[in-house]
């Protein structure tokens, strides 16, 4: 396992953990980050890692300290270095992870520890999760509604399902029946398959067979692409329709031929120049886009790049707030920035604008989506 700690100068080289607890300075801020940069998410991971390098070196002149660890999508080990940052890191805020199961394991963590967690993954936000734990990502239902949409206007009666087998699948399935069916849609068929598999041929055949009017396909990362292109190669001629777990060039890289004229929802960050002039999230978008496209080349922006560079922009909001009445490195600090949290208000970032509740935690409402076609191996908005 690797640990990687940024502070004010740059991006470190990565160390091995300490053996012994990590000695608090009260003038820093720590951060701990734990994401997927290894394994089958690491194409979501990876943005997110990547975005570090465009976020802010301190905050009302006290320097970040970030402490970033790769848990591999894996429940356990994030729940491992979550404790970490408890434990030996003191952090002030946990950031974590990039897949939903792992997200939930953080999420409990900082919620027993008493410490402020911004989740980079969409994940059911229980009562016990509830006090320290707020999401960057759009919710399932702010996304899914302008899908469902679209779906009416353009004649579907009904659809098949195909998602993974574990929450962010679930979260998917369980708003389609809670918001798409009242609409008027039907589930012709609803299949799932595991993030590791390489093959969703059995599942593919089935929904070819119920032969509905559209798919939607509850994924993420490169995995996503995985049906969408089996269903094309097995002749399904509907409408093929993508969460925003898979808005990234690397769905369009691996789906090849296949991509084209599937109907995708995102954050607005996939296409801040095409936003008007007056929207809240252009600057910010053109910001991190310009940085990120900059570093790693045309057209490698991405939905998840989005999420952790906007927790930063979140925590420029409200650590100068919570500095006003707490140190760094204290209970009454971490206290102070859930408070801010919930008092702050129009945070404005790349993917929507933040307005955290004690009810709602994550504080995004409709323009927080848009919704893209791929034309010509490129992204284009869906106008």
């Amino acid at each position: 396992m690797k640990k990687i700690v940024l502070s004010a100068a740059a991006l470190a080289a990565a160390l091995a953990l300490p053996g012994s607890p990590a000695l608090a300075q009260t003038n820093e801020i720590t951060i701990g980050i734990t994401t997927t940069t290894t394994g089958p998410g690491a194409a979501l991971g990876i943005p997110e890692r990547n975005a570090l390098e465009f976020v802010p070196k301190e905050i009302a002149g006290h320097p970040l300290k970030i402490i970033l660890l790769d848990d591999g999508g894996d429940p356990t080990t994030a729940t491992t270095n979550a404790r970490r940052f408890v434990t030996e890191s003191k952090a002030d805020v946990i950031m974590g992870s990039a897949l939903t199961p792992p997200t939930i394991a953080v999420s409990n963590v900082a919620n027993e520890a008493g410490i402020p967690h911004f989740g980079l993954a969409p994940f059911p936000i229980t009562p016990e999760r509830a006090k320290w734990s707020v999401a960057m990502p759009q919710p399932i239902p702010i996304v899914g509604k302008p899908i469902y949409e679209h779906m009416k206007a353009h004649n579907v009666k009904t659809v098949g399902y195909i998602g993974y087998s574990d929450s962010y699948g679930d979260l998917w399935f369980n708003d389609f029946k809670a918001h798409g069916v009242p609409m008027g849609l039907t589930v012709a068929d609803e299949e799932r398959f595991a993030r590791p598999d390489t093959s969703v041929t059995g599942q593919v055949l089935k929904l070819v067979a119920a032969n509905p009017d559209a798919v939607l396909v509850g994924a993420s990362g490169t995995a996503a692409a995985l049906p969408q292109t089996e269903l094309r190669e097995r002749g399904y001629k509907g409408l093929i329709y993508q969460t925003h777990g898979a808005a990234s060039m690397d769905f369009i890289r691996i789906a090849g031929k296949a991509a084209e004229g599937v109907i995708m929802v995102s954050g607005p960050v996939m296409d801040p120049e095409d936003q008007p002039e007056e929207a809240a999230t252009k600057k910010p978008g053109l910001a991190l886009v310009q940085a990120y496209e900059a570093k790693y080349g045309p057209n490698s922006r991405s939905q998840f790049a989005g999420h952790s560079y906007d927790a930063f922009l979140v925590l420029e909001r409200v650590v100068p707030a919570a500095l006003k009445t707490a140190k760094p490195g204290t209970p009454e600090f971490r206290e102070a920035i859930r408070q801010a949290l919930l008092t702050e208000r129009e945070i404005a970032a790349s993917q929507g604008v933040y307005n955290f509740t004690e009810k709602d935690r994550y504080g995004l409402d409709e323009r927080s989506r848009i919704l893209l076609t791929v034309k010509d191996g490129k992204y284009t908005l869906l106008k």
